[in-house]
């Protein structure tokens, strides 16, 4: 079985210094907001190139933390409009609802998978506040003219920086490019903990402030509650872990393009339609994404030939039973690729006699 991502060999790879880094916060006995959460925080910052890092407990919280300090610094407030892509994984939105915000959905660039910039302008009203930018699948999504929308229209930039660590705009990283990033560190991700993470990142000394308080019950000194908080915070172990796996983020994003690059000049079927890429620096595929009319028939084949793979995601926003009221919508673009994409496994531990077996299984598929 040819694994869609293999999480035991990729622990593996850096295994002697995880050990290392969790005896190391287990035998401290200091747990929570400690030294090993600083140490993260400083050079998950540098590494992304802003001025603070937050560590909270997963990548939701980090979106709806960002959005949450905006309304209390009084930047944002329910009723506002916040502009996101309508294809992305529900987690980009289900913030935006939790803080009484109005997500309006723009589609995507059919070629990219990305927030089309030539259809935003179009969905701005008066009562848009912001833009929240995904990263999705790895890939960047921001452009200059996104920016520019920003600037004219005095808009907040946020971007969703959960699949796309390490990724680059023109050498500067995501995750530094909007007001503020929120990050994922899921197991899964490039970067990822051995339980749920995540993270804030941010030049803003008023956001971080406020992020920090509300993600530590609300609390700015011990004891003192100025918000209606909640318990959000990174562990010491999961920081150790990521301050270990963030050493090598580079070197194995590499590895993960060396394999899209194989797919990508290897799958010639012409059923199947590849990633389009322009700048090898603006993609660190977190996944590899392909499309097809006959995307389930492909997904069959694969398993009984022993390769696994993974839809993201079969279900759009719009259509899921938690936002009935926009089930009537149509985005027929977001409703296509939700249709007939299918993730091929792609992970740094993946070898390139994987790889070519996959390939081979894919020319040899007659839809």
């Amino acid at each position: 079985m040819i694994k869609f991502l293999d999480l035991q060999k990729v622990t593996e790879s850096h295994g002697k210094e995880i050990n290392e880094a969790v005896s190391r916060v287990v035998n401290s006995g200091w747990y929570l907001q400690g030294k090993e959460n600083e140490q993260f925080e400083k050079d998950y910052a540098e590494y992304i190139g802003t001025k603070h890092a937050i560590g909270v407990a997963n990548g939701l919280d980090a979106i709806n933390w960002i959005f949450r300090a905006y309304i209390e610094m009084g930047r944002l407030k329910p009723g506002d409009e916040v502009i996101v892509p309508a294809n992305t994984f529900i987690a980009s939105i289900l913030p935006l609802s939790e803080n009484g915000l109005v997500p309006v959905l723009v589609e995507p660039d059919i070629n990219t998978y990305e927030i089309d910039p030539e259809k935003i302008e179009a969905a701005i009203t008066p009562r848009t506040k912001a833009i929240l930018i995904v990263h999705l699948y790895g890939q960047c999504a921001y452009t200059d003219k996104i920016g520019d929308l920003c600037k004219r229209y005095n808009l907040l930039l946020i971007e969703d920086n959960a699949q796309a660590h390490g990724c680059k705009f023109k050498g500067r990283r995501t995750g530094s490019l909007g007001n503020a990033a929120a990050h994922s560190f899921y197991p899964g991700k490039n970067l990822g903990a051995l339980g749920d993470a995540g993270g804030v990142t941010t030049d803003d000394d008023e956001l971080a402030k406020t992020i920090r308080a509300l993600a530590n019950y609300g609390s700015t000194k011990k004891y003192v509650f100025k918000y209606l908080g909640r318990n959000s915070r990174l562990d010491e172990i999961q920081a150790a872990v990521l301050d270990v796996k963030l050493k090598y983020l580079d070197a194995d994003n590499e590895r993960r393009k060396q394999i899209a690059e194989m797919y990508i000049k290897g799958i010639t079927n012409p059923a199947v339609i590849t990633p389009k890429v322009t700048d090898r620096d603006a993609h660190v595929f977190h996944i590899f994404p392909i499309r097809t009319n006959k995307r389930n028939e492909l997904l069959k084949y694969l398993a009984d030939n022993g390769v696994q793979t993974i839809i993201h995601y079969p279900i759009a926003p719009h259509k899921q039973e938690c936002y009935k009221d926009w089930n009537g919508w149509s985005f027929p673009i977001s409703e296509q690729i939700h249709a007939e994409e299918l993730s091929l496994p792609i992970s740094p531990v993946m070898t390139d006699e994987e790889v070519n077996v996959v390939i081979q299984l894919i020319n040899a598929w007659e839809s």
